[in-house]
């Protein structure tokens, strides 16, 4: 099984972009996306400054795929994701039906997490259309995507969100404007003051949610790393890690050694836990809560 790291999700700036794929480049990672694909208004790292980080990841044996935003909203946004999916040298990983329409028929793409498919058969409509490779949205649970895994196109890369924060939802609406009680048209970009997303919590002062822009993640991260042998075995090709700020080396090269079955999955999850400050969750998984912990 490979390893696959998300899209960044936060605003972070340029410089401290650059910084952390350098890091990703010394790292046992097989596949990196890159790219912007919560909020357009996001800018401090142009399409140019991605092909040159991709460049240097490309260099050090990494496949890179561009992703695409998840919502678009405006005319200007449909012209930048044209630009992607005519980039000519990467792949594309299509997070709206707008990037499936334009990749369609001429490059083979990804199926992003954001493209909700629940069935084998919309799975093989996309894979006519040229996708070789379906990330499987965070909320299927493994009874359904067992069965889609029997009738799954062949030659059709199976990649799952293994570790990390869950995308919740979008909305034309910015969560991290309103809370500072700014219009988003005037935000202030204060989604970069918080590199890592701003919690939200219940009034009985419980972890509940990551306010991010516009995207509503998990505050606890999905955790499947108990389940690598079981998802290897079922025909899952690609373990996927959702970045953050810190510890991505520790993450990557312990996920790396659970993969090589150096390192035991509870050792691996007990040494990961101090760096999610909210805890495990994998319920979606299991068909239950998507809050609850059940491993």
């Amino acid at each position: 099984m490979r390893i696959s790291l998300a899209p960044i999700p936060y605003f972070w700036d340029l410089a401290t972009v650059r910084q952390f794929y350098q890091t990703v480049e010394q790292l046992p990672v097989d596949i990196v996306y890159l790219g912007e694909t919560v909020c357009a208004k996001r800018r401090a790292v142009q399409l140019d400054d991605w092909l040159d980080i991709a460049q240097g990841l490309a260099a050090a044996g990494k496949e890179v795929v561009l992703s695409t935003l998840a919502l678009l909203e405006a005319e200007s946004e449909l012209a930048a994701l044209r630009h992607i999916t005519a980039n000519g040298r990467y792949a594309v990983e299509a997070n709206d039906m707008a990037a499936v329409r334009l990749l369609a028929g001429s490059a083979s793409f990804v199926i992003g997490p954001h493209i909700n498919i629940y069935n084998d058969k919309s799975l093989a409509f996309l894979n006519k259309l040229g996708a070789n490779r379906w990330v499987v949205p965070a909320e299927l649970r493994q009874a359904t995507l067992a069965q889609i895994l029997v009738h799954r196109p062949a030659g059709l890369e199976m990649e799952i969100i293994g570790f990390g924060r869950l995308a919740l939802a979008h909305s034309a609406r910015c969560f991290s404007a309103r809370a500072h009680n700014l219009a988003k048209d005037d935000c202030g970009f204060t989604c970069g003051a918080h590199v890592d997303g701003m919690l939200l919590e219940t009034q009985d002062a419980a972890s509940f949610l990551i306010i991010n822009g516009i995207q509503i993640q998990s505050a606890k991260a999905q955790n499947l790393i108990g389940h690598i042998t079981d998802l290897a075995s079922g025909g899952i090709d690609i373990f996927r890690i959702v970045p953050r700020q810190q510890a991505i080396a520790d993450t990557v090269n312990l996920i790396r050694q659970v993969l090589d079955k150096t390192v035991t999955p509870a050792l691996a999850a007990e040494q990961l836990g101090g760096q999610q400050p909210y805890g495990y969750c994998d319920g979606y998984y299991h068909g239950r809560d998507g809050m609850g912990w059940y491993t």
